[in-house]
């Protein structure tokens, strides 16, 4: 039986309160909160869509401060990856905060060796071709790949033309597909687990082209 019932609204309230105050002290006055309205819902789901689409680690509490200007200690969302590193990763995401649910797949950064293997299966006729007709498919289904974190490059990488087929995807650093859903009361109930679950489904076929084209052994670490 699902032990996902829905995202509580004190999930929501928790971290609209940790916004007014995100100090060391309230969290320490509202570690039971943080407990029980927070991870134990986030945990239900996350071993729910692990058992469906692989591990998934939730992210911790804490913000990682060491190259930050802004000092505030904890993230006003909570969330779960199935891989950690910001360049270099591949895999699906989800966050949740008070503005709502952001889940996808793919890769926001690549490394300079992932990007070398994505370009070479863009030119390359066969791949290049069922990567751009993937991209139109998706799209239709109201699931854009967008070419990641970073801005595209304004001309084409060294190597290509400008006149090639598909230059607009040699220009990318990346490739994901992003969801957001506003907050909604339909967060409350089970099927957040069913549209994340759909919404993953729908992307198998970049992650299978990812998976083929680019992705190596990842070396896993904890995620911040």
């Amino acid at each position: 039986m699902s032990t996902f019932q829905g995202l509580p609204t004190a999930l929501f309230e928790f971290f609209a309160d940790l916004a007014q105050d995100n100090s060391k002290d309230f969290w320490d006055a509202n570690r039971q909160r943080w407990q029980r309205d927070v991870k134990a819902p986030m945990s239900a789901l996350v071993d729910e869509l692990s058992g469906e689409f692989g591990p998934l680690r939730m992210f911790r509490p804490n913000r990682d401060l060491r190259f930050a200007r802004d000092k505030a200690p904890y993230k006003l969302w909570t969330g779960a990856t199935s891989t950690p590193q910001a360049t270099g990763g591949i895999g699906y995401y989800l966050s949740v905060s008070t503005t709502g649910i952001t889940t996808g797949y793919g890769a926001m950064r690549m490394t300079a060796d992932q990007l070398r293997r994505f370009r070479d299966a863009i030119d390359a006729d066969i791949s290049g071709i069922r990567f751009e007709k993937l991209t139109q498919e998706l799209a239709a289904q109201g699931l854009p790949v967008s070419p990641g974190a970073d801005q595209p490059l304004r001309n084409a990488p060294r190597g290509w033309s400008t006149d090639h087929p598909r230059i607009n995807f040699l220009r990318w650093k990346g490739a994901a597909v992003v969801q957001d859903w506003p907050t909604d009361t339909w967060m409350h109930t089970p099927q957040v687990h069913e549209r994340i679950r759909d919404t993953w489904a729908a992307i198998e076929p970049l992650r299978a082209w990812l998976d083929e084209h680019v992705t190596q052994r990842q070396h896993h670490e904890p995620p911040r």
